[in-house]
């Protein structure tokens, strides 16, 4: 009796589970049914390590906010003569996997499945896997209320002032003609476009923490980007260094122990006006310290009034008179405003030595 899988093309003999077609037997009859069995447990083999990857490919996309199960809606391995489903080691051990990974999620609910939704799931996993609703647990209608307020805020800028004044923010888009370039601190109190009026155009502004001007030999920052920019490129006339009252900033430089190595990003920054918290600390060495980060605040806007001088494009400009160099400091606790600037004839780099004209107290 010739057996119809003697010229099967199937794995390897090595393969896992399947036993090589012996041709020549004494009972090719039983043979060829141990060959058949043997043939089967192959094939559902690889129908199930095929299949548990689909599954796990498949529950673990995300669309919109769910994790979904299997689009394969019960699939099973029936097609090779089996009617049960059957369990997948490996997809029940990443179903853990997962469940442990999201259970740190504070954003992800957790949700099992119910059974008529278990039909959704392959491979029989509906009492294995647990699907993963991920929703917003933060206060989402507190943030749509801010960005009502804010898009109410920006239709009235639209309608009061863009549209009122056409001609000039069409000529705006072409190009911008400032006179100032601002340098202030990030501090969310302290916004110089609304504090001095500064209307668009007017000023090219940068702002970081402490407002801080980096001397040249420090290398590249985004401030000194800026300014060589506005400098060289715009060609404004006036650089204004604002500072300001109970700044945070300047509280962290004063705070910070000189013999410290820190990895943080803030200290590594503010360490720019080292300078100033010295001279800070030697003037006010018997004040508090409140009193000492009052000092520095003014004195930090000094010393980067300096730092401006050493770049030569600058120090060229000012030197011709065709670019003044100004500090202003902004006290938000009686709303007062000083503002100075800087005489480059009684100022010295190197000796830390500056001198002042033109001051102004507003209040």
């Amino acid at each position: 009796m010739s057996c119809p899988f003697d010229h099967f093309d199937g794995p390897s003999s090595g393969t896992k589970g399947y036993k090589p077609i012996r041709q020549k037997d004494n009972f090719p009859l039983f043979k060829w049914m141990d060959n058949y069995r043997y043939l089967l447990n192959w094939i559902s083999s690889r129908a199930r390590t095929v299949m548990s990857r689909v599954a796990v490919l498949s529950s673990s996309s995300v669309y919109g906010d769910s994790f979904h199960c299997s689009p394969f809606s019960g699939l099973t391995n029936s097609f090779v003569g089996f009617s049960r489903n059957w369990p997948n080691p490996n997809a029940t051990q990443w179903s853990k996997n997962m469940e442990s990974h999201l259970r740190l999620l504070p954003s992800v609910k957790r949700n099992q499945i119910s059974r008529p939704e278990a039909s959704r799931c392959s491979l029989g996993l509906a009492q294995e896997l647990t699907c993963y609703k991920v929703e917003n647990t933060g206060k989402t209608d507190g943030d749509q209320d801010l960005f009502a307020e804010m898009k109410q805020r920006f239709l009235s800028f639209k309608k009061q002032k863009y549209l009122e004044d056409l001609e000039h923010f069409q000529a705006l888009a072409e190009v911008q003609y400032p006179k100032f370039m601002v340098i202030a601190c990030a501090d969310s109190r302290v916004c110089p476009s609304i504090i001095l009026g500064f209307q668009p155009g007017e000023a090219f502004m940068i702002r970081n923490v402490a407002n801080l001007v980096p001397p040249l030999e420090h290398g590249p920052s985004e401030t000194n980007a800026a300014l060589e920019f506005a400098v060289n490129t715009l060609e404004v006339e006036n650089i204004l260094v604002i500072g300001h009252s109970s700044c945070g900033g300047i509280q962290a430089l004063m705070s910070m122990q000189d013999d410290v190595d820190s990895g943080s990003f803030l200290e590594k920054w503010v360490i720019n006006g080292k300078s100033a918290k010295l001279r800070a600390k030697a003037e006010a060495a018997h004040s508090s310290f409140d009193q000492q980060c009052g000092h520095c605040e003014k004195e930090s806007i000094n010393r980067s009034l300096l730092n401006l001088l050493t770049y030569p494009w600058i120090k060229e400009r000012v030197r011709k008179e065709l670019l003044s160099i100004h500090g202003g400091y902004y006290d938000f606790l009686n709303c007062s405003f000083e503002k100075w600037t800087l005489d480059l004839k009684g100022s010295s780099i190197e000796g830390g030595r500056y001198s002042f004209k033109d001051q102004a107290f507003w209040h």
